[in-house]
Parts: C-alpha cells; structure tokens; sequence
C-alpha cells in the first residue's frame, strides 16, 4: 500500500511577507519551512508506515526549483521518496492551477491514499484537497484527526461540536487531516544523513501530460490589491470589580457594539 503526502514549502509563519509587482507573493527573500498543517499529514503517514499498515510513504510538492528544500526536510522525518513538479509556468499558480498540477501527478504515481494537511499556511484556502479529489473523481475523506487502513477501505475520525464521525470510503481516495493527529516528529540526524541519499525527481509539466496551455496563464484568479491586515484594538480588562459591576460593564460593552 501506497500513500503520497502532497506537501508546500512556504514562507516562515513569522517571516515578514512582501509581494511583487505583480501581486504574487515574494517567496525568494524570507526563510521558508514546510508548510506547518502538512507536517500532521507527513506524521500521519509515517505513523501507519510505523504500524506495518503501509509499505511505501513518498512526498509530491509543485513549485520552484529550491522547494526541495522542504521534500528534503520531509524525508529527513521519514519516507521513502519524493518529487518536484516545476515549470516557469507555474509561477503565480492559483488553487485550481496547483490543484491541476497535483491531480496529473498522482495519477502518475497512483497512490493509494494521496494525503495533504488541512490548509496552506500561506492562503488558508482549504480548497486543493476536494479539487484535486474531483478532478481525479476520486472519494475525499477530509478534515481527519485521524486516518485508518483496513481491508482496502479508508476511514478518518472527524470531530465534530458533539463528539466525532467516522467517515469511510474504498481505496483509492484523497484524504486531509488536521492537527489532532498528533505532534509532528522531529527529524534525527540519521534521518537528515539518510534523506541526502533517498531518490528526488524532478517533472516538468510535459512529465506529467500537461502544457502550459492547460493552465491557462497559471491562474483562473487575479489578485487585485493587498493590504497588511488592521492592528488590533488595545485589549479591554475589567480587574478589581465586584461581579455584579464586571456583569453591567461587559453588558454595556456588548451593547454598545451591537453585539447583544
């Protein structure tokens, strides 16, 4: 059994982010990590290699040429082997572009389970997994705190506001998981030594089956402005009151915002 974790690299979550011109983000000039919600699918994955469950575990990434950089990092966890989709048309690739991409290449690899984490750090779309699950026409079993293999059935525990689901579908299928699966492991020195000498291709979109007249310019979107986000309000704290006029006072802040 096989399973491929689709991974990002993307900038550091507390790195200063700019942009080009062209309203792309600037990924050169700030530290880059692995996509943090894709660790919890990469922990997933080695977890149910661990158990004997799978026998293969590899890592799919699109970008430019220096996202090795995070495959590496990936199978200095763990895994077997890893691969790079990069073309200059991708550049400024949307969700449906990155989706695209994604759907050709692990129709190549054929996976049993094609896995991601939630969301991207960077976009917070939480729109690849069912795109690419449809445009593979494929089961997606999302959202998972965990994710099980048995009898070439998946099934992922899905919590919900009363408890949890258990959401089953038949092999093959697309799966995301949250980061209820459990802390990501850290890479060994062994694992990063290791990872130097495990198998990293690198596709061109022709790799592939696709060209660049597929993916339409590399977005069906246009970002059109962009703005760093409004500081916060300075916090308000009630200390030293007694409860009854902690209660009107929380009360009159409500009201006076439309809140109650």
């Amino acid at each position: 059994m096989k399973i491929v974790v689709c991974i990002k690299q993307v900038p550091a979550t507390t790195a200063d982010k700019r942009y080009e011109a062209d309203l792309t983000l600037d990924r050169a000039s700030v530290e880059t990590v692995i996509n943090p919600l894709d660790e919890y699918a990469i922990e997933q994955a080695l977890r149910l290699a661990d158990a004997g469950t799978v026998d293969e575990v590899a890592y799919l990434s699109m970008g430019p040429e220096q996202a090795s950089e995070a495959l590496r990092r990936a199978l200095a966890m763990g895994g077997d082997a890893a691969y790079l989709v990069t073309d200059a048309a991708l550049s400024g690739a949307d969700e449906w572009a990155t989706a695209k991409v994604l759907a050709a290449a692990l129709d190549k690899l054929a996976p049993d389970v094609a896995l991601m984490g939630m969301a991207s750090d960077d976009a917070r779309g939480s729109l690849v997994p069912g795109a690419v699950a449809a445009m593979r026409n494929l089961p997606l079993l999302s959202y998972g705190a965990e994710l099980r293999l048995e009898d070439s059935v998946a099934r992922i525990r899905r919590l919900n506001a009363s408890g949890h689901d258990i959401v089953e579908a038949p092999l093959p299928v697309v799966a995301s998981v949250t980061d209820q699966v459990g802390e990501p492991r850290y890479a060994s020195l062994k694992g990063i030594m290791a990872a130097k000498r495990k198998p990293l291709e690198t596709w061109a979109l022709s790799d592939i089956g696709l060209s660049a007249d597929e993916l339409q310019g590399g977005a069906l979107t246009k970002v059109t402005s962009a703005e760093p986000p409004q500081a916060k309000p300075p916090t308000e704290r009630i200390e030293n009151a007694p409860p009854e006029e902690a209660a009107t006072r929380i009360a009159d802040w409500l009201a006076a915002r439309k809140l109650i």
